[in-house]
């Protein structure tokens, strides 16, 4: 397969966790690290209820709820707890590993002729192409459903309650079942992009999360510049452009490679062009201020 194209079906699948993302760091102002766990807790749930040829929709579902499970559990110790929410997320994340591990029964576990959602949907016969619609109508679905819940009365006192906490708490409304809520709803997607993440590549691998969080990051920072710069302002075209960002750090990615970079340097190189990504906003009001 094209390396290219193979980022970009990548990156269609990590943008389910960036959309994740956006909604913790963007919507509540939580740097939420349950990500590197969650992701992972949906991948070897799901390889191992599709080695045990579990219906595609019954193991959406487990792995949607075991995330937002985990979410929950994040959003409760930092509520009930008045734990940091960065400690609550590592401390959610660390216990994930041990149950990821005991889920798993094994490091890793490979995906042998067992049926995917990108085999059992047959909308292409190309297997590439079939496998980039099936994708794409996903992620489309996604976006609609959380622009969908954002524009709800509930959805907006999730944004209100990340603008001014107490403001919302003086309205008599529960901010800390709102935080709740909505923690778990993030991890719920990013179980949903690890679960989508171990059909496209085959495997599921206790370490298939660590890090993840720095994609999902780098996804939001890529979208957040290009809004700053378009002045964009609808929700759903936010989330798409969060969408886009994933696909956009994957290739950028793919570039390095194709370019000679070391695979043992990617960690590196990833942490380099997130860096990049972070300083350029920076960059870009010092030229306006000394134009």
């Amino acid at each position: 397969m094209d390396l290219y194209l193979t980022a970009l079906l990548q990156g269609l699948c990590l943008s389910v966790m960036a959309l994740g993302i956006y909604l913790t760091l963007k919507i509540f102002n939580i740097p939420d690290i349950t990500t590197d766990g969650s992701y992972t807790l949906g991948g070897s749930i799901g390889a191992v209820m599709l080695m045990s040829n579990m219906p595609i929709v019954a193991s959406l579902l487990v792995v949607l709820i075991s995330g937002a499970i985990a979410g929950a559990c994040t959003g409760l110790i930092h509520t009930k707890l008045k734990i940091d929410p960065l400690l609550s997320g590592i401390l959610v994340m660390t216990g994930l590993y041990s149950i990821n591990l005991t889920i798993m029964g094994r490091s890793n576990i490979p995906l042998i002729d067992v049926g995917t959602v990108f085999n059992r949907v047959d909308f292409l016969s190309d297997v590439n192409l079939n496998t980039l619609v099936v994708l794409i109508v996903l992620v489309v679905a996604f976006i609609a459903a959380i622009t969908y819940l954002l524009k709800s009365d509930y959805g907006i006192a999730m944004r209100a309650t990340g603008n001014s906490e107490n403001m919302v708490k003086a309205h008599g409304v529960n901010t800390d079942l709102i935080k709740i809520m909505g923690l778990a709803f993030a991890n719920a997607l990013t179980a949903c992009s690890g679960f989508l993440m171990v059909q496209f590549q085959g495997f599921s691998d206790i370490n298939m999360g660590i890090g993840i969080v720095i994609i999902g990051l780098g996804s939001v920072i890529i979208a957040g510049t290009i809004i700053s710069w378009f002045g964009v302002q609808a929700i759903g075209k936010c989330l798409a452009l969060v969408c886009l960002g994933a696909v956009v750090f994957q290739l950028a990615l793919a570039f390095t490679l194709s370019i000679g970079i070391d695979p043992t340097l990617m960690k590196l190189t990833t942490a380099l062009f997130v860096l990049a990504i972070v300083s350029l906003p920076h960059f870009r009001l010092k030229w306006r201020s000394n134009g």
